[in-house]
């Protein structure tokens, strides 16, 4: 189990670097910590400081990227697109993402850094159910590497991240 401070470092990363629609509260993220299928990668510093994060899910048939954030201070120097790579050539499996959809600069940016890597974005509907409580569900797009996904793939896939991730049923009811 991650140490309380680390914890910290690593929310207060998420929390500078995501809206709040894109991310959970402080207990809920600390939650996530006890799911076997939740993984949190940190790169540090020389010093020991906190650099970058990768929150991964691990399913059997796919690798899902929920977040990658970079201190701002170092942020466009390749360590981002350093850690992706890492952790898509360490499996055979493929690996998805959730994107804002292609409607503005900053979201072409992210979606072109993610198709550098190998990903490629996919045609179908994605709405994000919320991270937290009174937020609204989060129209996306999602990414798929090495190749598209048919959409039989992404529906089967969909139906995994809604209720191992997002712990909601098919109908957007929320599981207890």
């Amino acid at each position: 189990m991650i140490e309380k401070t680390a914890f910290d470092q690593v929310y207060a990363m998420m929390k500078a670097s995501f809206p709040e629609i894109e991310r959970r509260t402080y207990a809920g993220q600390k939650e996530l910590l006890s799911d076997p299928h939740y993984r949190l990668i940190t790169e540090t510093d020389d010093h020991g400081s906190l650099i970058a994060i990768l929150a991964v899910w691990e399913f059997p048939l796919f690798r899902f990227v929920e977040h990658i954030a970079v201190h701002p201070s170092i942020r466009g120097g390749g360590l981002g697109g350093k850690l992706m790579a890492a952790y898509i050539n360490e499996s055979t499996k493929p690996v998805i993402l959730e994107v804002e959809p292609p409607e503005s600069v900053l979201a072409e940016r992210r979606i072109n850094f993610y198709q550098r890597l190998g990903f490629q974005l996919n045609p179908f509907d994605y709405l994000q159910p919320p991270l937290q409580k009174g937020l609204p569900d989060l129209p996306l797009k999602i990414m798929s590497y090495p190749v598209s996904l048919e959409e039989t793939e992404f529906s089967l896939f969909k139906d995994i991240l809604y209720t191992n991730v997002y712990k909601v049923m098919h109908n957007s009811i929320r599981i207890v």
